[in-house]
């Protein structure tokens, strides 16, 4: 699984004009599945992402996570981060998984997170075109990948 974590004041996924999720301070992650990843992928990034010290405490560092803020998530896919620009100008999304594999570890992955975190979690939806706002706070913006788990 890879994903762009961002710190937001506030984000939210349109689709076709309609709110379909809002929040306000938290983070925004977009989400990329492949055919390798499992659950012990999801769970272990589930656990990073609700964990990781990213906000600031009141002197002004980074010391807080998400859960302690009592912040918000808002997930949406994106197959486009499995992009592969090696040849050519078009990118090929091979490596991303096809919604029979992907929706489901997804659905389990926005559950792991709510889970979690203590509160729901707001989601686009898969495979829709979306529209996503974000006022990025910082900016903060991480990339993570589970295939990269030695950090």
């Amino acid at each position: 699984m890879r994903v762009v974590i961002q710190r937001v004041s506030e984000a939210s996924v349109s689709i076709g004009g309609n709110i379909k999720s809002a929040i306000g301070q938290g983070l925004l992650v977009l989400v990329g599945i492949e055919d390798a990843d499992t659950e012990e992928d999801l769970c272990w990034l589930s656990g990073k992402i609700v964990q990781m010290r990213i906000f600031n405490d009141e002197a002004g560092v980074m010391n807080l996570s998400l859960k302690d803020i009592g912040g918000d998530l808002l997930v949406v896919s994106q197959f486009t981060l499995h992009a592969s620009t090696k040849k050519g100008n078009r990118p090929s999304y091979i490596k991303a998984s096809k919604p029979p594999v992907a929706i489901p570890l997804y659905e389990r992955f926005v559950a792991r997170l709510t889970e979690d975190l203590g509160k729901v979690v707001g989601t686009g939806e898969f495979g829709a075109d979306m529209q996503v706002s974000l006022l990025n706070d910082g900016p903060v913006t991480i990339v993570m990948d589970t295939k990269d788990r030695d950090w």
